[in-house]
């Protein structure tokens, strides 16, 4: 087995309400703002497609 498969993962937190996930839902949304990762749960990204379909930072909504 490889050594990244064992080892333990931190919770992904929503970036814009703190919703915690254990492993990567396949239903959240990766962004890339600035250079930085920022996950997005299910909720928040339904509640602001558009302005993800828009490419806007998420300081805008």
């Amino acid at each position: 087995m490889e050594p990244e498969a064992t080892e333990n993962v931190a919770p992904l937190t929503c970036a814009r309400c703190g919703t915690t996930a254990d492993g990567t839902p396949p239903t959240w949304t990766c962004s890339v703002e600035n250079g930085t990762r920022r996950y997005f749960c299910d909720a928040c990204s339904r509640a602001n497609i558009r302005s993800i379909e828009g490419r806007l930072d998420s300081s805008w909504w």
